[in-house]
């Protein structure tokens, strides 16, 4: 497994009102929603980097504006023919 250290304000957390635990669990969680987003990282993926299961992270996507499932109207009808 790989660290990706990012440097930020030590008054971040505080003008956020959040501990610094909670402040990084949030930006992981925003890096993994954004980038299952653009449909660089599959859910399974983007949850193992926001450190939780994919069902979870899927129940959570909404919280951030972003659909768990983005087909555009012919992808829909074709995955309902399939299904």
């Amino acid at each position: 497994m790989r660290k990706l250290i990012i440097e930020y304000p030590d008054a971040l957390p505080d003008a956020m009102q959040m501990t610094k635990v909670q402040f990084e669990q949030e930006a992981k969680m925003a890096m993994a929603v954004k980038l299952f987003e653009m449909k660089r990282l599959s859910s399974g993926m983007a949850a193992k980097l926001a450190g939780m299961d994919s069902v979870s992270f899927l129940l959570s996507l909404h919280q951030y504006g972003v659909a768990m499932i983005d087909l555009d109207e012919d992808e829909l009808q074709l995955d309902i023919q399939n299904g």
